[in-house]
């Protein structure tokens, strides 16, 4: 797929009646799409995050610009498996859910686990994600069995992911200290990894559900802002200077998550806008996307 010319104001459809969820939806590319998503007339948009004070101004100035639909904060730490499942149990209410974007992340973190022992980023990114997905897995499914119905699953991922390799799945529940020469920017390409090649094995088995991961390019948010000099040159000279602004850089989520997606690989890799097949055949490994799922499925008994 080659790529498409997109205008989140006007190439979305009237999203009524439809239940979004969005995590990590308080700053950055999740508040972008959060905005850009709105104003479309969804029935109910939760979205999480740690910043209440962020998600309070988020709700007052979209009540302005979408004063019919409904805005549920969940405030939600992603480096714990317990916030994640308290933060779903006590807020999540309604009996339908159309698309679940998985946006919350971070990246380049030095050595750390999370709550669970997970590797930091791993934990964060894919870990959290996968719990997130099982909670809300019933009722997506439930949502797809309705007459009209089109429901999606859209997982963040990174060119990153070109760094992962997921060759030993337990390593990932260390802090990362010795598990790959190249550092922190190895363990984010793991990361970045499972989130692919978690969408691509959703896909597999539940094919009445769009499932896809995307990349959402090279954008100033807070994630490139954070870096150490060192490691913001490098993607500054990557890209040749010139970083996707934030509204640009959610276009290519809110349009996996809501825009027109006839003709997709259902779990597929698209970079933006649309631009398929450029995920170098990691998406063909269904026998890793299996390991994962099947191992990451154990990782959550009890949950």
């Amino acid at each position: 797929m080659g790529g498409i010319t997109f205008d989140p104001a006007k190439d979305v459809p009237d999203l009524a009646g439809k239940v979004i969820f969005i995590t990590g939806g308080t700053s950055g590319l999740g508040a972008e799409s959060l905005s850009q998503i709105a104003v479309h007339n969804p029935a109910h948009i939760y979205f999480t995050g740690r910043n209440a004070s962020s998600a309070t101004s988020t709700i007052s100035s979209l009540k302005t610009l979408a004063p019919n639909t409904g805005l549920t904060f969940i405030p939600m730490d992603q480096s714990s498996l317990a916030s994640v499942k308290t933060a779903i149990t006590a807020n999540f209410t309604h009996s339908r859910l159309d698309v679940l974007l998985c946006n919350a992340g971070i990246m380049n973190k030095p050595p750390g686990q999370t709550t669970d022992g997970y590797e930091l980023q791993f934990g964060t990114n894919h870990m959290s994600h996968a719990l997130l997905i099982k909670l809300l897995l019933p009722t997506l499914l439930k949502t797809a069995e309705l007459p009209g119905s089109d429901v999606r699953i859209i997982i963040l991922t990174s060119q990153g992911m070109k760094m992962g390799s997921l060759n030993n799945l337990n390593a990932l529940r260390t802090p990362g200290k010795s598990m790959f020469p190249g550092g922190q920017m190895m363990r984010y390409g793991n990361s970045k990894l499972a989130n692919l090649m978690y969408a691509k094995q959703l896909s597999i088995l539940y094919p009445q559900l769009t499932c896809l991961s995307i990349h959402p390019g090279v954008v100033k948010t807070g994630l490139v802002a954070e870096q150490g000099y060192l490691h913001k040159a490098i993607i500054y000279a990557s890209q040749l200077g010139s970083l996707l602004e934030p509204e640009q850089g959610a276009w290519n989520q809110v349009w996996a998550s809501v825009g027109d997606v006839k003709g997709v690989e259902n779990g597929g890799y698209y970079e933006p806008v649309g631009k398929g097949g450029l995920d170098g055949g990691r998406c063909a490994n269904v026998k890793l996307a299996g390991e994962l799922w099947d191992w990451t499925q154990k990782e959550l008994e009890g949950w």
